[in-house]
């Protein structure tokens, strides 16, 4: 999750409005995913555009079923971020028994309104969606510019591990 570096004392700005998202936000959602992944250093940039067309169709897909929830914070007409939740399916297991968890993704403030909450206000908006559905975990992976934004509000780190195996 990009949250990306500001500079100086955050700033914070009362005129911030969250929304969720409807379907034609999801240009909105699909650059700005495109513009997490620049920042946080993902290489080649071609990889990351041909990811764009899959990912918005299947946003409207996750839409469509009621699995995925964006989150778009603006300030007057002007969009300083957004944000989304996935409804990820999941195996039954102790503390989990509905085959569904909230999962955090694709986090994205426009640089200008870096570390004056617009984050922070999207992220208080999927813990709120979330536990409305009556879950009780939000998990999510952070880059590191966005643990000063996760840890704040409750997120604690956690010990996954990875294999490439192609």
């Amino acid at each position: 999750m990009a949250e990306g570096r500001g500079r100086g004392t955050p700033r914070r700005n009362p005129a911030f409005r969250v929304r969720e998202a409807t379907a034609a936000d999801i240009p909105t959602l699909v650059s700005h995913r495109r513009k997490m992944w620049l920042d946080i250093g993902h290489d080649p940039l071609s990889s990351i555009e041909e990811a764009d067309r899959p990912y918005e169709r299947w946003v409207r897909l996750m839409m469509r079923r009621r699995r995925f929830a964006g989150f778009v914070v603006t300030t007057g007409e002007e969009v300083a971020g957004s944000g989304a939740v996935w409804l990820r399916e999941e195996q039954p297991r102790p503390g989990l028994s509905r085959g569904s968890a909230p999962y955090l993704l694709s986090m994205y403030t426009e640089p200008r309104f870096r570390r004056s909450g617009a984050a922070t206000a999207i992220v208080r908006a999927a813990l709120r969606w979330s536990r409305a559905r009556g879950y009780r975990k939000l998990e999510l992976h952070a880059s590191r510019a966005g643990r000063r934004v996760y840890g704040p509000l409750g997120f604690e780190r956690t010990w996954e591990m990875r294999a490439e195996i192609g």
